[in-house]
């Protein structure tokens, strides 16, 4: 009875010893700041912060949390989850649902190209940078309405999320702040550079006729004076190569005495900023549906009909929008057609596709 009882005391304790040696195994990681090479095509180098250099690890542990439902207060939602791939990292959805059920105000901002952008985030530009922004719908009541403490807790139990801060950061310590700057890092990676527009533009391929009208209509500036010399006049707000400018506009969308979003003022408190929002990039429209801060507008058919005869008129109103309330932009069926055929050419099916950004726990 002693021996078998000794036996089995031996065989527990032989079994607890494995059992923290292979702790010890699985906690095992190394600090690896190699950094991360952005593939951006005919893109200008982007202009990345100083402070949050992209490192290898640091981009994936950005890519885990953007993945990641542990920062939702239920565990049912991640950032991916309004933010989807193949919608160009939007939603399809005019309004995203939290985890109470209750919808956004605005329709949610695809993520691509984030590093040439140089205006604060959000439609409004309430957050100064991506560290900022990628924190605020953790705690938003509206979205994933938890605290980052509560969120920190859930990580710190993580053994695979205490090895990836060590890559990351070189300490297992899980800060809000080492959060921010790693989804800061995996946004900043998204890249969209390789439309049938781009290649065009590489000489790799021509575009059709009726995409080219399009074109010649999106560059060429509206004209009262001369109507079969006019064009679309889109470049003024969608005009560079990444199809933005890097402003806060009023597009006509909605007349001075039914604004009800006040967008830009909320932020400044300027009252020339009323009714004005964050101009997004073009690039991979055809694919970001619905339209506008809003999501009022559900296609490019749509979007077009506004500009050609359905704008507003208020005092804060870009005068270029203003200039073509009475006559519209003398845009016929066909000329339509053509520059939704043109913004076609924007959509990057490689970026949509790519499996550098899929979610690293498939």
């Amino acid at each position: 009875m002693r021996n078998a009882l000794f036996l089995a005391i031996l065989l527990l304790a032989l079994f607890i010893s494995c059992d923290d040696n292979e702790n010890d195994a699985i906690s095992m990681a190394d600090y690896d700041p190699t950094p991360y090479q952005m593939n951006y095509g005919q893109l200008p180098e982007p202009d990345l912060p100083e402070d949050n250099p992209l490192t290898v690890e640091g981009v994936k542990l950005g890519k885990m949390l953007f993945f990641e439902k542990m920062l939702s207060r239920d565990n049912s939602q991640a950032c991916a989850d309004c933010h989807q791939q193949e919608d160009g990292f939007s939603d399809r959805r005019q309004f995203s649902i939290g985890v109470e059920g209750l919808p956004g105000h605005r329709q949610a901002m695809p993520i691509f190209n984030l590093a040439w952008h140089s205006n604060e985030f959000f439609w409004d530009g309430r957050a100064q940078t991506l560290r900022e922004q990628s924190l605020l719908p953790i705690q938003d009541p509206l979205e994933m309405n938890t605290s980052l403490e509560a969120v920190i807790a859930k990580l710190e139990n993580s053994q695979e999320y205490r090895d990836q801060f060590i890559r990351a950061y070189g300490s297992e310590e899980i800060t809000a702040e080492k959060m921010g700057l790693a989804m800061e890092q995996f946004m900043l990676s998204v890249v969209s550079h390789n439309s049938r527009y781009d290649k065009y533009l590489a000489g790799e391929l021509q575009l059709t006729e009726s995409e080219m009208r399009g074109l010649r209509l999106f560059e060429e500036e509206y004209n009262p004076f001369f109507p079969e010399f006019s064009g679309a006049d889109c470049a003024h707000c969608h005009g560079g190569i990444n199809f933005e400018n890097d402003q806060y506009m009023n597009n006509g969308l909605v007349a001075e005495a039914d604004i009800e979003d006040i967008g830009r003022e909320e932020v400044t408190g300027l009252r020339e900023d009323r009714g004005k929002f964050k101009v997004p990039s073009l690039r991979n429209i055809a694919v970001t549906a619905p339209y506008m801060h809003d999501g009022r507008l559900s296609t490019l058919e749509e979007v077009v009909d506004h500009y050609n005869s359905g704008i507003q008129e208020s005092t804060t109103a870009d005068p270029t929008v203003l200039n073509t309330m009475e006559t519209g932009l003398f845009l016929s069926v066909q000329d339509k057609q053509d520059l939704i055929n043109f913004l076609h050419t924007l959509t990057d099916e490689e970026f949509l596709n790519n499996p550098e950004y899929h979610s690293p726990f498939q």
